[in-house]
C-alpha cells in the first residue's frame, strides 16, 4: 500500500473489529439475561451452566476482536510506548481469555 491509504484502511478495520467485539459481548450478555429470565420466570429448559458457558464464549470471542483492533492501531503508531501498551493489553486479555476458556471446559453440561 502506498500514498497514505494504509492509515484510513487500518483505522477502519480497527474500528470495525472494536465494534464487532463490543457487539459480541453485548449480544452474549443480552442473550444470557433473556435465558435467565426464561429459566426463572417461565421455567424454560435452560441451565445456568449452559448460560454461563455461552456468555463466557461470547466474551472470549469478543476479546479476540479487541486484540486484533489493538494490533492494527499499533501498526499505525508503532512507537515504543505503543508497543509496550499493546503487549500489556494483549497479555492481560490473553490471560483473561485463557482462564475464561478453561472455566468453560470445566462446566459439566447435562
Amino acid at each position: 500500500m502506498s500514498g497514505g491509504f494504509e492509515g484510513p484502511f487500518l483505522n477502519f478495520f480497527s474500528f470495525l473489529f472494536s465494534i464487532v467485539g463490543s457487539l459480541l459481548i453485548i449480544y452474549g450478555g443480552l442473550r444470557a439475561t433473556v435465558e435467565i429470565i426464561l429459566f426463572e420466570v417461565f421455567k424454560k429448559p435452560y441451565h445456568y451452566q449452559h448460560i454461563r458457558k455461552e456468555l463466557t464464549n461470547k466474551i472470549v470471542f469478543g476479546l479476540e476482536f479487541f486484540i486484533a483492533a489493538d494490533v492494527l492501531q499499533t501498526v499505525l503508531n508503532p512507537s515504543q510506548e505503543e508497543l509496550i501498551i499493546l503487549g500489556t493489553v494483549v497479555l492481560i486479555r490473553s490471560i483473561l481469555g485463557y482462564f475464561l476458556s478453561k472455566e468453560v471446559t470445566e462446566y459439566q453440561l447435562d
